[in-house]
């Protein structure tokens, strides 16, 4: 029944067909049963393992890597090669490419747990009335229809209707479904209101919230997944996983490098068609495949096939260090996600706020001897822990509160007048409550008020236990008083009386909204003496005065206390006792902000990051806590920043987009509001990052670019997220962006690195092609420079420091580029001095060097026709190990000089030198000693092809190496001081990662 909230309770009870004294009967459980389901949610169908492993190969690099490793696969095995060189870059491919697909099966695992731990918010049992008889019977059996009775502590275990109230009040925490910092107070009318939200149905008990006052009975209404947890749960569902940036684009960057193989295979083809009848070949076929294996060579040197390992590696390092930030990263790609964050959705209870109900402000009269005066007193201390000082109205800290007479009895009434429990709990290490977040807050009041007669008081609370010290002063009073009746709180009187018996004296003790307390107050306690004074109009209007003002501009939750002496011996309270009441004082409470918000707002706007706050509450309760945490400081009025849900949903399509612009807080929101808001910021090419703690915050927090979860919400809310911060802190979100940004900008640098290391290889391979050369390089030492001698540095490079204005800087665009225009220039004129320096050292050994056969060039132009013609030399020359060694060591060398490059995009390596990254130094150390092993180990050298190298040779490659550094510095130098330049070359289909401005300069 989806309008129960709107029919009166007899139209509910007849639409199932139950009389209210009797409950169903068996025959209508049994049709019931069958009619509506089971009260379960159903368990979601999980994605079998198999499809998770082959999802992770949906990858265009993957595949490409995968169908170079097939290729290599079946050349060797045309080629009739055996042994481990003939299958170890097809071997090596393919588990690099496990490793990534077991990272990627882990992750999505892991959010398939926010589905089943929903569960865990689905009561167990239930009182139930079946024929006109009250069972106690498993939750999983209620069905629509059923008549059930709730009570103080209790866990609603379906969506129900309210037909009776059995006390004065029934209030509910529904706080995990719509973020309420307090409580509900349900009734038994009917909602009036259109398009109601959870808020406005306050006769339907939802599942999984939990009752904090009061008694009553329902009638349910839906079961499973027709109730508020169930349609969280279909939001859940619905929501599909978001590609990140990184991830879109790698993915650009697959199909570009697809094209990009594609047509270099076929250049080399058609360049070398001519040869294909060469004699040396054996026949045109023998030829098309020498040239075929070529271009895969190609192709190889093209991949990097270290780059996911790479990019895994260094998002891993990036978690590490946002761990020791208490930001715990679920899933990898959310580290980078963080760097272009662009709005901030943060849920306003236990996410801005502590959500837990605080005394801020207390109101007594002072005297009126000189007229009325009236003191405030501020009370310090944001949480349920009893710790927290009273200051008076000069800001000056009371050492001994108890000792003033007002204050004094606030401690009495707030231990008193209260069903609260407020415990320690030492699994958490922290303060819980039980029972009304208010009267908590009073119990936390009394324990930093203490008590009277001690000067060595506050120091002598501070050497108890916590367990000891969480309700001390509330015992002290609570063994002192002797409770003998209670009135409790009724929505018509708006408050609750205790009395009480204290040494053959009865003393009743009151609390409520302020304006029935002091319409029955005829007297006032005075706080500089104890006297008691008649109230008269003027003290009534100043009191009226100050309640306006703690509940209109402050936006305090007030409550007023107030007590009366009795007559020797009375043992009950009527509601004829409640009038003549001797007022004490005023309180002020709220969900606190918490103390390092306001902060980390402002470092959210100086980075060009929008906070939006996103709360259940009431507009004006909202406000003011934006007004506190700094969310408004920027705005002049609020028109057009604040909305409710019901306010923004009724604004027409053009005006809702000029909303979200502008938009810095929502109020009076249900899940659905949240998922909504989410995605149309996300239509706007914004990069989203949701805050929540509840489970009313999971489909929000799926659908976003980011979730982030507080480390003390809901195991649901943890569960649908990408990010938990472990101690709740809003300013850790913050400190997460720049660790974000820093760990984008190394691997944009990486990225760059092993681009120009594979343009090297690319223009070797095609160099020595179109030269008529021997091939300069065997498959097996390229596989070892892109996964060894790139991937060291490559990885080290993460570790590079973030740039000190690296939060002064506006987000980055999604679109950006990671390479193109002038960048995109700079790496092809490095890659192309790589891969001429490598081919270099190649011929140089042939003609110039000591050790070498010195021949004429037009020879080694020619050397498939060797074994056709009479030469001076012998053919086997052209199978020495020693010109692919000098050159795959020149690559070697080139590339480390290359890594020192990429310490900064634009910087000098004189402005940053190689020691500010020491772990880059560390990996070009022991690459380069991985180099030297392969070259002087016997066995090691055979694998690769390769051989010891002379002091002479390793000095020409020094000197053909360095001028890498030369060059790169003189790009750098133009990058820095000329404003103008830009290569916009035209291949916007297929550029790798589209452009970007030029940023350090």
């Amino acid at each position: 029944m989806e309008d129960a909230y709107a029919r009166s309770v007899s139209e509910v009870l007849d639409f199932f067909g139950v009389d209210s004294s009797k409950g169903l009967t068996d025959f209508q459980v049994s049709q019931h049963a069958r009619l509506y389901g089971k009260n379960v949610l159903p368990e979601e169908e999980r994605t079998p393992f198999w499809k998770l492993v082959f999802k992770q190969f949906d990858d265009l690099l993957v595949k490409i890597l995968i169908a170079a490793a097939l290729v290599s696969f079946l050349l060797a095995l045309i080629n009739g090669e055996t042994g481990l060189i003939a299958f170890l870059e097809p071997s090596v491919i393919l588990m690099i490419l496990a490793a990534n697909a077991a990272v990627g099966v882990i992750t999505e695992t892991n959010a398939e747990k926010a589905l089943e731990e929903l569960r865990a918010y689905q009561a167990d049992i239930a009182t139930v009335l079946r024929n006109g008889c009250f069972s106690i019977l498993p939750a999983t059996e209620l069905v629509p229809g059923d008549i059930v009775e709730v009570s103080v502590g209790c866990k609603i275990p379906a969506d129900m209707r309210m037909i009776e109230m059995l006390s004065g009040q029934l209030r509910v925490d529904q706080a995990i479904l719509t973020g309420e910092s307090s409580s509900v107070e349900k009734d038994l009318e009917s909602t009036i209101a259109t398009n109601a939200v959870y808020q406005d149905k306050t006769n339907i008990l939802f599942s999984g919230t939990v009752v904090v006052a009061g008694r009553a009975r329902a009638v349910v209404i839906g079961v499973g997944a027709n109730t508020a947890m169930g349609s969280i749960r279909d939001s859940m569902l619905r929501t599909d996983d978001e590609a990140t940036p990184l991830k879109r684009k790698l993915d650009e960057f697959g199909t570009f490098l697809a094209k990009v193989i594609a047509g270099i295979c076929v250049l080399v083809w058609i360049v070398n068609i001519g040869h294909f009848r060469d004699p040396a070949h054996g026949g045109f076929l023998r030829g098309a495949i020498h040239y075929f294996k070529i271009a895969v060579a190609l192709a190889v040197a093209a991949i990097p096939e270290g780059l996911p390992a790479v990019v895994t590696t260094c998002l891993a390092l990036g978690t590490k260090r946002m761990a020791r930030l208490n930001a715990i990263v679920r899933s990898l790609p959310s580290v980078e996600t963080l760097g272009c964050t662009t709005v901030i959705c943060s849920d306003k209870t236990g996410t801005l706020t502590t959500n837990m109900m605080s005394v801020s402000k207390i109101c007594v009269v002072h005297s009126i001897k000189n007229g009325p005066e009236v003191a405030e007193f501020g009370v310090s201390g944001t949480t349920y822990a009893p710790e927290g000082f009273i200051f008076d109205n000069t800001g000056v800290q009371l050492e001994f509160p108890a000792q003033l007479p007002c204050l004094l009895h606030i401690a009495m009434c707030s231990a008193l007048c209260n069903e609260s429990l407020l415990q320690y709990n030492p699994d958490k290490g922290n303060y819980e409550k039980i029972g009304e977040s208010t009267e908590v807050a009073l119990r936390v009041l009394a324990e930093k008020v203490g008590l009277p007669g001690f000067d060595s008081m506050p120091s002598a609370l501070n050497m108890l236990s916590k367990h000891e010290r969480a309700s001390y002063c509330n015992h002290y009073w609570e063994n002192q008083f002797k409770k003998v009746s209670v009135l409790e709180f009724s929505r018509d009187r708006k408050m609750m009386s205790v009395l009480c018996n204290h040494k053959q004296m009865e003393i009743m003790f009151s609390k409520g909204a302020p304006e029935s307390i002091i319409s029955r107050c005829t007297n006032i306690l005075c706080n500089n003496d104890g006297s008691t004074i008649p109230m008269d109009a003027t003290l009534r209007a100043e009191l009226d005065s100050r309640f306006n003002s703690f509940a209109g501009k402050e936006t305090l939750r007030c409550l007023a206390l107030a007590l009366k002496i009795m007559p020797m011996g009375q043992q009950i309270l009527s509601f004829d006792d409640e009038k003549d009441l001797t007022f004490i004082g005023l309180v002020g409470m709220l969900d606190p902000p918490r103390e390092e918000v306001r902060n980390a707002m402002i470092s959210c706007m100086t980075a060009g990051i929008r906070v939006i706050v996103v709360t259940g509450d009431n507009k004006s309760t909202a406000e003011s806590v934006c007004r506190k945490i700094g969310a408004f400081d920027h705005l002049v009025d609020y028109v057009g920043h604040s909305y409710t849900a019901a306010e923004f949903e009724e604004l027409p399509g053009t005006q809702q987009t000029m909303a979200l612009q502008r938009m810095a807080l929502l109020t009076r929101v249900e899940p659905s509001h949240k998922r909504m808001l989410v995605e149309a910021l996300q239509n706007q090419n914004e990069v989203v990052a949701m805050t929540g703690d509840g489970v009313n915050d999971a489909p929000a927090l799926k659908k976003a670019d980011i979730g982030v979860a507080m480390g003390s919400g809901t195991a649901v809310a943890k569960s649908a997220s990408d990010m938990v911060l472990a101690d709740d802190n809003f300013a850790t979100i913050v400190a997460a962006v720049a660790e974000g940004r820093a760990i984008y900008n190394n691997t944009k640098q990486f990225i760059r690195y092993m681009i120009s290391s594979n343009i090297g290889e690319v223009v070797c391979i095609f160099v020595a092609a179109v030269l008529g050369i021997p091939d300069t390089l065997a498959p097996v030492q390229l596989l070892w420079v892109n996964l060894v001698t790139d991937g060291l540095p490559a990885t080290a490079i993460g570790f590079n420091k973030p740039d000190s204005d690296v939060m002064k800087a506006k987000p980055r665009k999604v679109s950006e580029a990671v390479v193109s225009g002038w960048l995109f220039f700079r790496y092809l004129v490095i890659g192309a001095y790589v891969g001429l320096a490598t081919v270099a050292g190649f011929i140089w050994w042939f003609i110039y060097s000591e050790t070498g056969p010195k021949l004429p060039y037009t020879e080694l132009m020619n050397f498939d026709t060797c074994p056709t013609r009479e030469t001076t030399y012998p053919c086997s020359i052209f199978e020495d190990r020693h010109p692919s060694t000098v050159a795959m060591t020149v690559l070697v060398v080139v590339e480390m000089f290359n890594a020192l490059n990429n310490l900064s995009e634009n910087q000098s390596l004189l402005v940053i030198p190689p020691w500010s990254n020491l772990w880059l130094v560390a990996s070009i150390i022991l690459t380069m000693l991985l180099h030297i092993l392969i070259l002087y180990v016997p066995s090691l050298s055979t694998l690769f092809s390769v051989t010891s190298l002379s002091w002479n040779e390793w000095a020409v490659i020094l000197y053909l190496s360095f001028p890498v550094i030369i060059i790169d510095e003189v790009l750098k130098f133009f990058s820095r001081n000329s404003h103008g330049i830009r290569f916009n070359f035209r291949f916007r289909r297929y550029d790798a990662l589209p452009k970007k401005e030029l940023r350090d300069k």
